[in-house]
C-alpha cells in the first residue's frame, strides 16, 4: 500500500489527521526506525506512546498504546504515517541482513541459545516456527498476559490504555501454521481466561479489549474443532460452559455461542 496523504486520510477521521498533522510539525516523534515495511515510534503525547506501522498492509496495520477509543487510527499513527510521507526513516532491514550474513555461525547460535534460555516468550516462537508444541500449560502463558495487565497502570488496579497482545497471536497463529492445534488452543485459552478475569479492570479502550477476547474465543473454537475428538471437546465445552456462568457478566453471551458451536460441531461429526 502506498503511503501517501490520500491513504493516510483513509485510516483516520478528518478531526485526527489535522491533530497528526500538528503533532509532526511540532516534532513530536521520536526514535523513529524502519525494518522492511514495518515502521516503530515513540511519540509523545500526554506521554510517551509507542506506535507502529505496516507500511505495505492494506490499512497500515496500526497500534498504539494510547487511550484513543474513536473510531478508525489516532492522532499519534497518523503523525507516524504522515512523517512517513514526508520524510521515511532509511531501512535498517540492510544492516541487519549484512551483519547476519557476516556473523560466524558458531557465535550466532551461541548468542541465539542465550537468548533463548533466558526469555521464555521468545523460546515459544522460536520454538513454534520449528514446529515443536508448547511445553507450557495455559496457566504458565496466562502468567505473562496477565503481567501486561499490572505493568500497564501499576499505581492503580485500572487499565485505561490497550495492551498489545500481538505476540500471542502470532504465537497461536503459527501454531496452527504447524497444524500444531492443541498447542494453539492453549495459546487461546490463555488469552480467554486473561481477558475475562481482567475486564472489570478495564476503563478505556472497550472496543480494543473485546475485539481481543472475541478473537482469542473464535480461534479457540476455530482450534479445537480442527481436531474434534471426545475427550477435548467435553473439556472444552466445560471450560466455556463454566465461563458462561462464572466470567465477566457481559461476556457470558460469547461463551454462550461458543459453547452451543463446539457442541454443534462433535454432533456433525459423530454423524459422519
Amino acid at each position: 500500500m502506498d503511503v501517501t496523504e490520500d491513504t493516510v486520510r483513509d485510516v483516520c477521521t478528518d478531526a485526527v489527521f489535522e491533530r497528526g498533522e500538528r503533532y509532526l510539525a511540532e516534532g513530536r516523534i521520536h526514535e523513529i526506525h524502519r525494518v522492511d515495511s514495518t515502521v516503530t515510534a515513540v511519540v509523545s503525547g500526554s506521554r510517551q506512546y509507542d506506535v507502529r506501522v505496516d507500511l505495505v498492509t492494506d490499512g497500515f496495520a496500526p497500534w498504539c498504546d494510547c487511550p484513543y477509543d474513536g473510531p478508525r487510527a489516532c492522532k499519534h499513527v497518523v503523525a507516524v504515517l504522515l512523517r512517513c510521507v514526508d520524510d521515511p526513516p532509511s531501512d535498517e532491514g540492510d544492516q541487519l541482513d549484512a551483519a547476519l550474513d557476516g556473523a560466524d555461525a558458531d557465535e550466532l547460535r551461541a548468542f541465539l541459545r542465550e537468548e533463548l534460555a533466558a526469555d521464555a516468550d521468545l523460546r515459544d516462537r522460536f520454538l513454534a516456527q520449528a514446529g515443536e508444541s508448547t511445553r507450557r500449560s495455559a496457566n504458565e502463558l496466562r502468567t505473562s498476559i496477565d503481567r501486561r495487565f499490572e505493568e500497564t497502570n501499576p499505581e492503580y488496579d485500572v487499565v485505561f490504555e490497550p495492551i498489545d497482545f500481538t505476540q500471542w497471536f502470532n504465537l497461536a497463529n503459527e501454531y496452527r501454521k504447524q497444524e500444531q492445534y492443541r498447542s494453539a488452543t492453549i495459546v487461546y485459552r490463555a488469552l480467554i481466561e486473561s481477558l475475562d478475569d481482567n475486564m472489570d479492570r478495564v476503563d478505556g479502550a472497550y472496543d480494543h479489549f473485546s475485539s481481543a477476547f472475541r478473537r482469542a474465543l473464535d480461534g479457540y473454537v476455530d482450534c479445537v474443532g480442527a481436531r474434534i475428538d471426545a475427550d477435548t471437546a467435553t473439556d472444552a465445552v466445560a471450560f466455556l460452559d463454566e465461563r458462561a456462568t462464572s466470567g465477566t457478566p457481559f461476556l457470558a453471551e460469547h461463551f454462550e455461542r461458543a459453547a452451543a458451536e463446539l457442541r454443534e460441531k462433535v454432533g456433525e461429526q459423530a454423524c459422519e
